[in-house]
């Protein structure tokens, strides 16, 4: 069954890690995938992989630091396959590892730029179709720190933490719209970030370092748990779920067809005097 059949999923980061698996697996469920990334080469691979599984997918060069060329692609996209009704924005760099201190200034500021004007670009470029139709699904990859201090991570902590507080206020003001959107946590993934830890050694401290380490030997949380996630939240399934972080080792399959806790999910801290 093609759960995804004529729906347009736009995936930014479809060139590799994990918006390529996501892109790949929309595409096995039968949706007209565009892959927004970069590197030529990147994408040139990604297509070829959905294509040689009988997929449909749409190569689309773009950098998503840039307004222009992410709204472009968007109209690209939507004059070969039509509107956009998902968007799954998985662009995202790891930037400088070690201490803030040691860190070079404008590495830092590059991974705000990617990891947080990335996901806001790629927004303003499909909320304007996704209001007007009065539907529309946004997912957001959130990732290690996001939710949780991470020591020599801070760019990428900062980073994250940014996107999932813009993700529940977008949520809010889009609401009366019947757009949802939510963060996604992917967990532990072996890709070319795994390999970043790895080679930084202590830099990155021994807990990053035995983490890494154990998901380069496991292959970390399968591509099918992660897809199992990001379909529901691209579902009309989640239709009533909006604002929220989800972890792909949450229960969140006790949300389908449920009411949810509005605290639930949600980015708190719970203090007490």
């Amino acid at each position: 069954m093609l759960l995804f059949e004529n729906v347009c999923v736009l995936v930014t980061g479809a060139g590799r890690g994990i918006g390529k698996r996501l892109a790949i697996g929309f595409a096995q469920q039968g949706a007209r995938v565009g892959l927004l990334a970069r590197s030529k080469a990147e994408l040139d691979l990604t297509q070829l992989e959905i294509d040689h599984a009988g997929g449909t997918a749409l190569r689309l060069r773009a950098d998503v630091r840039h307004l222009f060329e992410v709204q472009s692609a968007v109209e690209r996209m939507r004059a070969h396959f039509g509107t956009v009704h998902a968007l799954v924005a998985a662009a995202g760099v790891q930037g400088p590892i070690g201490p803030f201190a040691e860190n070079d200034s404008d590495d830092w500021w590059e991974t705000i730029e990617i990891n947080l004007r990335g996901v806001v670009n790629s927004c303003r470029a499909v909320l304007p179709d996704m209001v007007q139709r009065r539907q529309g699904k946004i997912i957001l990859l959130s990732g290690g720190g996001g939710s949780r201090p991470r020591a020599n991570f801070s760019a990428y902590a900062a980073s994250k933490a940014a996107v999932l507080r813009f993700a529940e206020t977008l949520a809010e003001e889009v609401r009366n719209h019947n757009i949802q959107v939510n963060c996604m946590s992917p967990g532990g993934t072996y890709t070319h970030m795994t390999d970043e830890i790895l080679r930084a050694g202590e830099r990155a401290g021994w807990k990053e370092q035995e983490d890494a380490l154990e998901v380069r030997v496991t292959g970390g949380t399968t591509p099918e748990r992660q897809m199992g996630l990001a379909a529901f939240l691209a579902s009309e399934r989640s239709n009533h779920v909006s604002g929220k972080l989800i972890h792909v080792e949450d229960d969140w399959k006790r949300l389908e067809g449920a009411a949810v806790n509005p605290e639930l999910y949600t980015l708190r801290r719970v203090m007490k005097a």
